[in-house]
């Protein structure tokens, strides 16, 4: 039992890590870019003309 008990507490460990570096990665990415930058349609644009090429 008692090696349940470490890896639970591992697997905690690892999750409040992971979580620590989500916020970390997201307030990075939101002091570095602008509001405008993170929402334009760039991307969408970008996918479109990829279909527009498997198309053919």
């Amino acid at each position: 039992m008692a090696v349940w008990n470490l890896i639970e507490y591992g697997a905690w460990g690892l999750a409040i890590i992971l979580g620590l570096y989500i916020v970390t990665d997201w307030l990075r990415t939101d002091a570095r870019y602008s509001e405008e930058d993170l929402t334009s349609s760039r991307e969408g644009q970008i996918e479109a003309m990829t279909e527009e090429h498997s198309k053919l």
